[in-house]
């Protein structure tokens, strides 16, 4: 993947971790499953290993491919919406965006919606896990997606929450002042029973989604590819900041500073659970803090 950077001059080695998931350990005899002479005797020909380059380009295309289906896409989207709110004519911002709209008026409908969007938007995180475990070795454990440290991984969850979701308020507050971020409402949803828990499931949904595919999954691709440490960081945290881009200049900035410090952590700890944690506990904060607010209360602070 040579967008976000180039990769380094290292060779991949034809064997091990790299490429997780297409060594020359995975290209196995046809007829045995193994390395070994088919039955046909010794002189029946064994299939080559991948070279390095075939490798190389392999995962290149299976990260384009991850990312066109998920946060990739979303950050090409992002980049057309605020090409539009710039040139629509209204200043920036005096535009609004809804992060969890009602689609549809009616609320049994409306929560069917809702239930598929949160179910669909799954799908890459799983096809991600399992791009990663092709070899054989577990990738939520390899990319520490595991439950084996529940307190600590609370625990510093809720301390990454705190440090970056009180300055992104504070971050999102100036750019409101400025002019730099539209107005975030962070939903719109009929006033039914199962609003509070699905605005719950979409902070988790949002959680896994992002930690996984953009730090976990990115990262352990690329640094399969042997980029360098700092390109792989900011290759993460520019895509994070990238499909942030329709609230405004404001939430891109902040969100690529909220990914250079996610990036650095797991590069450091090689776990993405206390990420989520994080994620998790900012969105329920802003969508649950949002829907508990009166309507009053809205229109008084400006945020309906």
């Amino acid at each position: 993947m040579t967008a976000k950077g180039a990769p380094d001059e290292h060779a991949l080695p034809s064997s091990g971790p790299a490429g997780a998931g297409l060594t020359t350990s995975d290209v196995a005899d046809p007829a045995t499953g193994g390395d070994g002479p088919g039955p046909d005797g010794p002189g029946r020909s064994a299939v080559p290993p991948p070279s390095e380059r075939a490798v190389r380009r392999r995962l290149t295309t299976e990260i384009w491919i991850v990312l066109g289906l998920s946060l990739g896409r979303s950050g090409i989207y992002a980049m057309v919406a605020i090409l539009d709110r710039l040139t629509a004519g209204p200043p920036l911002g005096d535009q609004t965006t809804t992060l969890n709209p009602s689609r549809s008026p009616r609320p049994w409908l409306d929560l069917i919606y809702q239930v598929l969007q949160i179910g669909f938007a799954l799908i890459p995180v799983a096809l991600a896990l399992y791009l990663l475990s092709a070899n054989g070795r577990s990738a939520v454990r390899r990319i520490g997606l595991d439950v084996t440290r529940p307190w600590r991984d609370l625990g510093v969850g809720a301390g990454l929450a705190a440090a970056i979701g009180i300055p992104g308020l504070g971050l999102y507050a100036i750019g409101r002042a400025v002019g730099i971020t539209v107005q975030v409402q962070a939903e719109a949803l009929n006033s039914a029973w199962w609003t509070i828990p699905v605005l719950l499931f979409a902070a988790i949904q949002n959680a896994l989604l992002e930690e996984v595919i953009a730090v976990g999954y990115l990262m352990e691709r690329l640094r399969d590819l042997r980029w360098r440490t700092p390109l792989i960081v900011f290759a993460s945290a520019l895509l994070r900041g990238s499909y942030h881009l329709y609230q405004g200049w404001g939430p891109f900035f902040g969100n690529f500073v909220m990914g250079l410090v996610f990036a650095e952590y797991y590069r450091r700890r090689r776990r993405v659970m206390p990420l989520v944690v994080a994620h998790t506990i900012m969105d329920m904060v802003v969508f649950v803090g949002y829907a508990s607010i009166p309507d009053e209360w809205r229109d008084a602070l400006h945020l309906s």
